[in-house]
């Protein structure tokens, strides 16, 4: 296990000091600013033994078997929580489906989710209404969608072949996504349109648990799905799918998973949700830091308690080494990122808003909210400022960013309205 520099005595003990001065600042109102001044080093000790040490000292955190909770596993399994006064204790749940609910009703603290499914509970699309809050991005990249091996029998390889054969053979396709709002239904709609497939018209889209999609094709309940690691790979292993386009292809550097509670959490245990922050954020560094971090990483994500599946299929995909099932392998530079110098884990609004006009784009809501309101009300960009701070995380110049997708269409966020209406193919 890796050892972690511990604060200096010397440090620790003139923090008091500093503490006396910083509530004597917090009482003229300026407590913030005088925070900002001090280095992280002592921040981080005087929030982990003075007045903005956090309320609660454990937090549960709720995760699904995917590689990309690696950052949730590793904070409490390297113990940087620790170092944050906090102790963090992984729940591995069943579905997404029950992480919102352990979420909306206090179960969980916090979990490892689906970025749309956070937008899709603030908005009240997918289950019940309540306020949300998004503390970081987990990471970028790392999905993919596999088609089933019988449609390979057909000449299908890629979107292109597929959409011709849905064209000139008519029948039931079924397709799986994880949940309705969530990042895996939008990639996978996104593509299929991007081919000229009306995912809402020309197939049918049926919702499966990640840890269950592989199982499902088994049987032949599905023509294709889209999930994360390492199911992707499971499948083409398992010799029953092949990947027909990775997510990263689709959008590079996307969004996926988010460290995710609800805004009544945030509310209650400000200085708890900043040194929950803080821990995943620094588990999130370590794993990018070497391939040895890496490889230790799939090693213990593995395990029964977390993924439950063999290491080698989690580590191939994490080092970016992908084989598609059609015979192609290549060493992809775009495979699943979990810090990436701070660009992975920042909350940029712009990322948030992009769910909400797929949303809109595929009428899982019916009027244009006020899309940046909604994301800056989401995405707690103050928490996240703080914790990386604290970290010694660079901070991005903006809290927006701009992408071309796989269709050629540019995202940026300056006109949610007219993006979001601009989709030849789409619900209506």
């Amino acid at each position: 296990m890796a050892e972690h520099p511990k604060q200096a005595d010397s440090v620790i003990d003139t923090s008091a000091t500093r503490r006396s001065f910083l509530k004597q600042g917090a009482a003229l109102g300026v407590g913030a600013s005088l925070m900002s001044m001090v280095p992280p080093g002592v921040r981080s000790a005087a929030w982990a033994a003075g007045s903005d040490a956090p309320e609660k000292k454990e937090v549960r955190i709720g995760f699904i078997p995917l590689t990309d909770c690696s950052s949730v596993v590793m904070a409490a399994v390297e113990k940087f929580d620790e170092k944050y006064g906090i102790k963090i204790i992984p729940s591995k749940e069943a579905s997404w489906a029950a992480v919102r609910d352990k979420l909306v009703n206090g179960e969980l603290d916090a979990a490892h989710v689906l970025y749309g499914l956070i937008y899709g509970v603030h908005l009240g699309v997918g289950g019940p209404k309540k306020d949300m809050a998004n503390l970081m991005t987990l990471n970028n990249n790392g999905q993919a969608i596999t088609l089933a091996n019988k449609l390979k029998d057909q000449g299908v390889t890629d979107g292109a072949s597929l959409q011709k054969l849905i064209a000139s053979k008519p029948g039931e396709y079924t397709f799986a996504q994880t949940f309705p709002t969530g990042t895996h239904a939008m990639w996978l709609y996104y593509w299929l349109a991007a081919n000229g497939i009306n995912p809402m018209k020309d197939v049918k889209v049926i919702t499966v648990p990640p840890p269950q999609m592989v199982a499902n094709m088994r049987v032949g309940n599905m023509d294709g799905f889209c999930v994360g690691e390492p199911w992707n790979n499971r499948a083409i292993i398992d010799k029953i799918g092949f990947t027909a386009v990775t997510t990263q292809d689709i959008w590079v550097d996307h969004p996926e998973k988010v460290l995710g509670t609800t805004a009544e959490w945030v509310s209650k245990y400000p200085n708890t949700a900043r040194a929950m922050t803080s821990a995943v954020l620094e588990a999130s560094r370590w794993i990018d830091a070497s391939l040895a971090n890496r490889r230790k990483t799939a090693e213990t994500v593995a395990a029964k308690s977390y993924i439950n599946t063999d290491m080698d299929v989690i580590l191939e995909r994490m080092l970016g080494r992908y084989s598609n099932g059609l015979g192609k392998s290549w060493d992809d530079k775009n495979a699943m990122k979990f810090f990436n110098d701070g660009a992975v884990n920042f909350p940029y609004l712009s990322d948030g808003m992009w769910f909400l006009t797929q949303h809109k784009r595929w009428g899982l809501i019916k009027t244009d909210p006020d899309y940046l309101a909604v994301a800056k009300a989401i995405n707690r960009t103050d928490i996240y400022k703080q914790a990386a701070t604290a970290v010694g995380v660079s901070l991005p110049k903006s809290d927006m960013r701009s992408h071309k997708l796989i269709d050629g269409v540019v995202w940026d966020g300056k006109d949610p309205k007219k993006y979001a209406g601009s989709f030849k193919i789409n619900a209506a």
